[in-house]
This record gives structure tokens, sequence and C-alpha cells, in this order.
């Protein structure tokens, strides 16, 4: 395969994208004014738009506006599906369409059927649909049922399905955070009482050090770039943790500067290339480097820390060559890191998933968390820990209660004041997928998201999914998850976008912040309705008359006011209607060191080295995204950034490549305890014993294994092996699993 077409991230190429994605959507003009709108970004969490309109970051600054932002939006501006693609298309070819192909279908524009035994979906009416939802949900006991949302929706909607659900009496109420940034929260929440990140976005303006770890914020992220430069700029460092050398992260051309767009600009100065899976190892050879330096803030963690004792003890008691060995990191780069760490004011440790799909993401998280803490960098402006969260109101959506436990303060709020029985701790995510692939749930509504494709052992879920009695997905277009993870009774319920919605919406960033989406937009013609609007028809359809006002909730105001009444933190969202302004989640960003912890100190923990070590003739595997995808939507088969233009392929060590007798594009099966994969090889900038593949296809062979603390599947620790094909047996059909046949 051809290298990259470009030599850094972002630039001409990213303009032209957008352009060609604008004349998509119907012109450049009219993407533009979807954009500009007063509406919430609907791509990552970084925060953009609201009420200073779109296109606008959380400090007023204008053009603030990415290439995942385009995508998003020119997605939700295609036309509406017309009837008669149902007709021509039966379910068992939509299962061999790619999650491109299915994408690019357009919207949803009515209610489609699909029952056990018929070949095709077919259009009804709302009334029959929603009646049919009803139906299955009155049929469950409601510990076999549950709920789930993704980060697309809004807060409005999330906070009245969970009430919905708590209220006809479960708990399994889940959303996409628990396959991605569970581990963040849950290590967070243990060490400083908070499960978010401890800043405000202008605390990276205020840093001279940014550790980015297992994340790439140049595909995923693209506007937190800018901040990386900037610091840079100001005369700082921005250290880069990634076993993969990420193009975009290594030099960036910013489209709004014509300077950077011209000759560039630099990401990083200090990339470390660790093993897969051996953060813990790297994290405490820098904070062993840190203490023999002298450079730990001692009155800070004398004051402001509990449990560190027994964290430094460990470090120093580490053996270099150990740690060394296992990271795979050379010591003169480390040295380098920790002289840079030592020599900073001000500090920011920023990650994603590179560190919590693992089985130890709790631990990985934690271990990042003590060199944060030993250099004094938390509870201070322009210090602190940022999860890098990627759906934009994945956060907001957990906030407002959409997770399996409530908060004891609002589990006793939703109780105290509108009668719901809050403290009941139901299945997360992976708990219910367990019980649904056991025959358990008979029931399920989910609220956006592609839940079949964010699980490992694609085929496993494939029939896990198919096992549940009635499915209800409310979506704006076609996934993966429609057509393999159908009940046995599929309802398809077309919804508004956060911009097409009569009324306004809320949304929360990654930074805390609770921003307004104004709605207004254009929405494609076609039978849609607002996702509030139909969790307040399935109310009336399934629960008796109760304290919780369900029939007043059509307006978003009344929600908004029920929200403030009872979820610590959003008191203010009940102002946003008058002359409130967006606002800061209370109690969650640390500027003193104060923390959310029964005694106000941070508390630390010894992070045990993990034992995924593969032995001889074995690889580190772990999952990616690419350029052109946004979590499992795939928008584009290139990955601009890698020079890949297919998904079916492993990225590999050019001397790995030669050891084995392989080369570019050469034909090799992935085999691990999850199944085995025939795809091809593509050389990339790895350690040597380290491999990478696209997520969701490699999902195919992943095993089932998760973080026992954060129930996070551990998409990035697989052992894997190399075996050249053999034709008859490797090209045949079965030789792939049936629910990732179409790479």
């Amino acid at each position: 395969m051809p290298g990259p077409r470009v030599s850094a991230g972002g630039g001409i190429a990213a303009i032209a994208y957008a352009l060609r994605k604008g004349r998509e959507a119907g012109g450049v003009l009219r993407l533009y004014r979807r954009l500009r709108s007063r509406n919430a970004c609907k791509s990552c969490a970084y925060g953009m738009g609201g009420q200073l309109g779109g296109m606008t970051n959380e400090q007023r600054r204008f053009p603030e506006v990415c290439k995942k932002a385009v995508q998003a939006q020119a997605g939700d501006m295609q036309r509406p599906i017309p009837e008669s693609f149902f007709r021509e298309h039966s379910v068992a070819e939509l299962e061999r369409w790619s999650s491109i192909e299915l994408e690019r279908a357009g919207r949803l524009a009515f209610p489609l059927l699909w029952r056990d035994g018929e070949t095709h979906f077919r259009r009804i009416g709302w009334e029959e649909a929603l009646d049919r939802v009803a139906a299955g949900l009155r049929e469950a006991l409601p510990e076999e049922t549950f709920f789930y949302s993704s980060g697309r929706s809004s807060n409005e909607a999330a906070f009245l399905l969970q009430t919905f659900a708590r209220a006809y009496g479960t708990a399994n109420v889940h959303n996409c955070s628990f396959y991605c940034h569970n581990a963040s929260s849950v290590a967070l929440s243990r060490l400083l009482g908070t499960g978010t990140a401890t800043v405000v976005l202008e605390d990276l303006d205020r840093a001279d050090l940014a550790l980015v770890a297992g994340a790439n914020p140049a595909s995923n992220h693209p506007r937190l770039i800018v901040k990386l430069v900037d610091l840079r700029r100001r005369g700082g460092t921005v250290i880069v943790v990634n076993p993969l050398k990420e193009l975009g992260l290594v030099r960036f051309r910013i489209p709004s500067r014509p300077t950077s767009l011209m000759f560039g600009s630099e990401v990083s100065d200090i990339y470390l290339q660790p093993n897969v899976g051996t953060d813990i190892a790297l994290f405490k050879a820098l904070l062993k480097g840190v203490l023999e330096r002298g450079a730990e803030d001692r009155a800070f963690l004398e004051e402001h820390v509990e449990g560190f004792e027994a964290v430094e003890e460990d470090a120093r008691a580490a053996r270099w060559e150990d740690l060394l060995d296992l990271c795979g990191v050379p010591r003169g780069e480390l040295d380098r890191a920790v002289e840079a760490i030592a020599r900073a004011k001000r500090g920011i440790l920023l990650w994603a998933m590179g560190l919590t799909h693992h089985e130890h993401g709790v631990a990985n998280v934690a271990a990042l968390a003590n060199l944060a803490l030993g250099r004094g960098w938390v509870g201070r402006e322009g210090c602190g820990l940022l999860p890098i969260r990627g759906h934009s109101n994945v956060q907001g959506v957990g906030s407002v209660g959409f997770s399996p436990a409530l908060k004891e303060a609002f589990a006793r709020k939703m109780e105290e004041t509108y009668g719901v029985p809050s403290a009941a701790k139901g299945l997360d995510t992976y708990g219910c997928m367990v019980a649904a692939s056991e025959g358990r749930i008979r029931a399920a509504v989910l609220l956006g998201g592609n839940l079949f494709a964010s699980n490992p052992d694609r085929a496993w879920a494939a029939s896990a999914l198919q096992r549940i009695g009635l499915t209800a997905y409310l979506s704006t277009k076609l996934n993966e998850g429609h057509v393999h993870g159908r009940g046995r009774t599929t309802l398809l319920l077309p919804v508004l976008a956060r911009d097409e919605e009569l009324q306004a919406t809320t949304q929360e960033s990654m930074f805390n912040y609770v921003r307004m989406s104004a709605g207004g937009g254009d929405p494609p013609a076609g039978d849609l309705k607002s996702e509030v609007e139909v969790v307040c028809a399935l109310a009336a359809k399934v629960l008796p008359d109760g304290p919780f006002p369900f029939e007043r909730m059509k307006d978003h105001r009344a929600i908004r006011e029920a929200i403030a009444r009872v979820v610590p933190g959003y008191e203010a969202i009940a102002r946003l209607d008058g002359e409130g302004r967006e606002f800061h989640v209370a109690g969650r960003t640390f500027h003193e060191p104060r923390f959310a912890t029964p005694s106000g100190r941070a508390r630390a923990a010894v992070p045990a080295l993990p034992s995924f070590r593969p032995r001889e003739g074995e690889f580190r595997l772990m999952t990616i995204r690419s350029e052109g995808q946004f979590n499992t939507v795939v928008y584009e088969e290139e990955d601009l950034y890698r020079g890949t233009t297919r998904r079916d392929v492993v990225l590999m060590n050019e001397t790995d490549a030669a050891r084995l007798g392989l080369g570019e594009g050469d034909p090799v099966v992935v085999a691990t305890e999850g199944g085995r994969l025939r795809v091809v090889v593509a050389l990339a900038d790895l350690p040597p014993g380290n491999l990478a593949m696209y997520y969701p296809e490699a999902n195919a062979i992943v095993p089932r294994r998760v973080d026992p603390e954060s129930g996070t599947p551990a998409f990035k620790s697989v052992v894997a092996r190399l075996e050249k094909p053999l034709q008859a047996a490797d090209e045949a059909p079965q030789a792939i699993p049936a629910a990732a046949r179409r790479l």
C-alpha cells in the first residue's frame, strides 16, 4: 500500500474534504448554516456550539470546527430513505452491507418493523410501533429488560428515559461509556471523588506541559490539537504516549491559521512508543524518575494526598531494567520525558481508550493519576486530569442518570421528589449482553448508538442480541446493529437530530460544561418524532398514573426543571430558559486542593503490573479507529493519515514482517483465542511485537475479556498470532465469523 497522501494532519486535505461533504449535503452554504446554528456539535465532547452559536467553543472563540463535525452534520443532512429501499433490499442482503454502505443509505424517515421469519423490514405507523413496544415491555418482567443510550442523545431525552425505566421497575440502565471511559470514571471516583475531568478548557491555556496517553486527537478530536500547538508555542512541552506513531500527533496543519496551513505545526516534543498494554510499567518508570530527581511536591503530598507512601515505596522498589524491558521504551527517551515533567510547573494529563480498553483499565488510569499527584498537578489552575471523551454527550447522559447505579444523593432526591425507586443497582452494558446471551432479556429499548458493533466477539454479540424478544431502536440512520443486532421483533423508530428538534435541548462537554442546543433545523421529509415525544408516548401506554408527571414532559423546560431538582450540580439548568447562561457542573472542577472524598484529600493507590505478557511467537494486538470514522460509524474506507485504503488490514512493524517473510499487501491470518481473520499486511511505525487492526471489524476476533472493576472490554489487550493463509481453508467463508464477513 502507498504511504499517506499527506505529510501532516489537517491542511488542504481537510478543507477539500469539508467542501466535498458540503456538496453532498446539498451545498456548502447549507452545511455551513447548519454548523453555525446555535446547537452543540454532534461529534466529540470537546465542546463547541450552544448559546453562542455553532463553531464557537466554550471560550467564545470562532471559528472552531473540525472534520468530525462536518462528517456528523453531513450525515444527518442526507436524503430520507424511500419505502421502496426496504422492499428492494432484504434483511439478509443488508447483513452483507458494510458500515459505510448502511450509513450512506440515508435518513430513516418512518417506523419500520421486522419479525422473526420475515425477509424484509416493512413500514408501519407510529401508533402500531408504539403499541408493539409497549406490549413487549408489559409482557416482560422489569428485570428481563434493559435500556441503553449512546452519547448522541440530549440530557432531556436521557433523563426522561432513565426515569421511565426506573418507574417501570428496572435498574438495567446503561450507556456507551461502559465500553469506553467507564474505567476512567471508576478510577477518578475512587481517587478524587468525581468521575470526570478535573479541569476546564481554560486550564489548557495555563499549562506548560501536556502528556497525551493512549489517544489520537489528530483524528478523533482535531480541535484539541490547536491547544497542544499553542502550548508548545508558549514554550511548553507536549509528550505523547502511543504505541503507534501517528502522523497527526507529530505534525498538523491547522486550517484556520494561514502560517500553520502553509508550513505545518509541530505537535509533540517527545513521543514515547511503549508496547501495547504496558502503560502501568511506563507510568511507574516516569514516577520513579521524578522521585529519584526529588521533583515530587512533598508539601502537597503530605497535606492533600492519602496513600502515597505506598505508591512511592512501590515505585522506588521497582527495578529499572524490569520496567524498561516490559514497556520497551529506551532509557534515554524516558529520561527526556522525566526531565520535562520535573521541569514543568503546571501539567495536564490527558488520555482516551488506549488506557481504558484493557483488563487493567482502572489500574492504568490510577497509575497515570499517581504521576499527577506526585507532581502536585491536581487541584490547581493549569493542572489536572482530562479523560478525552468521544461521543458529544456521553458525559451528559451519565450525569442525568443513564447508569445502572445512581449516586446516593441523586437516588435519594429521585425517591423523595418523585417517588421513583432509584437505590437499586442494575446490570451494566456487558452484564446485559451476557443476560441476553443466556436468554434472560425479553425486551430492550436503545436510544441511539450501535450496541452490536461496540462489543467484542461480533458473532457472540449478534447471537445474544438476536435472542431478545423485542428490540426498539430510536435512531436517525441505519447501522449494523439494526440488522445484526435484531431482536425477534425489531422496531426502528426514526427520531430528530438535536438541531432538528422543535424545542431546545442540552448537552454536556468533557469539561463538565452544559450547553444548550436551540434546535430548529431542517429535518428530512418523513414521519419523524422527537426522542422526548417517543418516551412520553411509551410512558402513557406502559405506566400507571404516578407521582412523576410524564404527561407534562413534552415541554423540555419541564424536564430541565425536573433535572434541576434531583441531579446534583445541575441546579442551574432550570435557569437556561430565562436569563441563565450555559454553566459548568458544580463540584467537579478542582482549582483548589480540596477533593470530593470524605476526607477532602485525594487517595493514591498502588497499581499492580498486569499479567498481559505474550509468549514467544505471539504479538500484542490493539484495535484502533481510522481517520475516516467516528466511534462505530465508518465514513470512509481510506485512513488518510496512515496511508491505508482498506479496512481489512493488520498494521505491523517492518522488522516483524521481514522476519515472517511478509511484505506490504501480503495476505495473512490473524489468530486469537476469539477466532481467525484473513487480512492483508500494512507496514506501520509500531514497536516490534505489536499489531493494530481496525475497530469494529476486528472485534470479530477480540475475545470476551473485560476489566473486572469497570466492565470495559479489553479491545487493546489481545494476544495474537500471525499465520500465512492456506488458500483452501482461509479463503472459505466459514474462516471468517458470520457477523464480520463483509470487511
